[in-house]
């Protein structure tokens, strides 16, 4: 369960990066932040460096994170119910 908390939490700061930069796709001067929290190399472009090809896919793969993680507490709630179930 500690293992999809934290994949969890990964998840969710990955969902907070990807969002902020397609929120900020028509910011001038905009740097779009990467998984890893590294900056673009390119500082002094003009225009915003956010890729739309490469982040709506990654909030795809970001739900999937997040559905399959969902199935693991899913899973541990309905093992705990049989249980309580068995000591009644």
């Amino acid at each position: 369960m500690y293992a999809n908390i934290s994949s969890m939490n990964i998840h969710s700061r990955y969902l907070n990066i990807n969002a902020n930069n397609i929120a900020n796709i028509n910011t001038d001067g905009f740097i779009p932040t990467d998984m890893n929290l590294k900056l673009a190399d390119d500082k002094n472009s003009l225009f915003s460096q956010t890729n739309l090809t490469k982040e709506i896919p990654e909030q795809i793969l970001i739900g999937y994170g997040f559905e399959a993680n969902t199935i693991s507490f899913k899973t541990y709630d309905e093992m705990m119910g049989t249980v309580i179930d068995l000591k009644a």
